[in-house]
């Protein structure tokens, strides 16, 4: 009988160049090196689940949802930067783009002075631009527990700021239950 380590050797000696050659063809070579690497470690920590006779199949679904993963990771990182860009104008001149500059610069340095956990929760409903049920989930409470954590990491945001009293928006809407 073939132990764990050698079945995986085997699959992996089998499998690797077809996975790479299958992740070369949809990504980069940087991206489709550790897109293959992540599926073998997939395939390692679920080698239990990997089919006998069916390796390649099986290794192929990994790959390509790994490789999804990277491009919705990819996705949400533009998405961040294009969040922390300041907003020109076409023509605006250097004077807003320096203005623009420091105001980022300041709210980035804001941010670092709050705690570990009101920086997290701020960047998952800003710049992750989770609701507050996926918000919840995360962060390991209830979805009006969520709300008052973020309201109130916002408020602290707000006097790193220099602003004396956020204006009570209500950031999340209840979702209507349809009857």
């Amino acid at each position: 009988m073939e132990t764990d380590r050698r079945r995986f050797e085997r699959v992996y000696d089998d499998c690797y160049d077809a996975i790479l050659r299958y992740c070369l063809r949809r990504t980069s070579r940087e991206d489709a090196l550790d897109a293959a690497a992540e599926t073998f470690l997939v395939a390692w920590r679920r080698r239990d689940d990997v089919p006998v006779g069916r390796e390649l199949p099986w290794l192929y679904g990994v790959a390509g949802r790994v490789l999804a993963n990277q491009r919705r990771s990819r996705s949400r990182h533009t998405a961040a930067l294009a969040n922390l860009q300041p907003v020109a104008e076409p023509d605006a001149g250097p004077e807003t783009l320096v203005v623009q500059h420091y105001e980022t610069a300041d709210l980035i340095s804001a941010l670092r002075r709050l705690s570990v956990k009101d920086r997290e929760v701020v960047r998952l409903a800003g710049w992750e631009e989770l609701d507050r049920d996926e918000l919840a989930l995360v962060v390991g409470c209830t979805p009006n527990a969520a709300t008052k954590r973020l309201n109130r990491a916002l408020d602290r945001l707000g006097r790193e700021l220099g602003v004396e009293e956020r204006k009570h928006v209500r950031l999340f809407r209840r979702r209507k239950v349809a009857s």
